[in-house]
């Protein structure tokens, strides 16, 4: 079933994930279900780089990057997430951080110590409630209200 109450219509959403499954069906739902044009950054560079551009409408960030290297310094989602939210350009951009390793305590200290706006555990078995809080997240950023920190667990799932 379609998220309803969108106000907007195609929003550009940068996608830092560096699992390819996860990324695909990230895109799947985003694209296909969401209708969302969806930009996928392959390496810390292009999350930077796509992520302050000030273009994007919404950053969906993993927190736990493998790898991943920017300025010759290991960095994972939420180094990344402090850069975009640092940039002038993109710190009002939402960050929904996505990760498959925190417990419902550690959502507050993950989204205080990264800057994000929403937090969500993987994996997704919910679609539509993940598009919901991706809808709610953008329409927040449209209408210029702010998001912030939620109470709830937020867990997106069974």
């Amino acid at each position: 079933m379609p998220v309803q109450n969108r106000i907007t219509s195609v929003a550009k959403i940068l996608l830092v994930e560096d699992d390819i499954m996860n990324a695909k069906l990230f895109d799947l739902i985003l694209s296909r279900k969401g209708g969302h044009e969806v930009i996928t950054a392959g390496n810390a560079d292009e999350a930077v780089k796509y992520g302050t551009s000030g273009d994007m409408e919404l950053v969906i960030m993993d927190v736990s990057l493998q790898n991943w290297v920017f300025e010759g310094k290991e960095v994972n989602g939420i180094d990344l997430t402090k850069i975009i939210k640092q940039d002038e350009r993109s710190k009002n951009t939402p960050v929904l951080l996505a990760t498959a390793h925190a417990m419902k305590d550690d959502k507050e200290n993950l989204l205080n110590e990264s800057g994000a706006d929403d937090y969500f555990a993987k994996p997704i078995s919910d679609h539509d409630m993940f598009l919901s809080k991706v809808e709610t997240l953008l329409t927040h950023n449209k209408s210029g209200t702010g998001y912030g920190v939620t109470s709830d667990a937020g867990r997106v799932s069974e």
